[in-house]
């Protein structure tokens, strides 16, 4: 993720629905026993904590 402060709503919602997606390809690979890249699934997750506390603050500033 480069710079998402600058992204507006529609576009993290998309981020996000990637990023969700990824995290489940990732748990899939890692109950099959084929992920070796276990650091992978932090920074999903702490990616997806960035886009969700974003899109908070967006909203809380809009008023919706």
């Amino acid at each position: 993720m480069m710079n998402i402060h600058k992204e507006n709503i529609q576009t993290l919602n998309k981020k996000l629905s990637s990023l969700f997606r990824e995290q489940f390809y990732l748990r899939m690979q890692a109950s099959n026993g084929k992920l070796h890249k276990y650091h992978l699934f932090k920074k999903v997750r702490y990616n997806i904590a960035r886009i969700k506390t974003l899109l908070t603050e967006i909203t809380k500033i809009k008023g919706t």
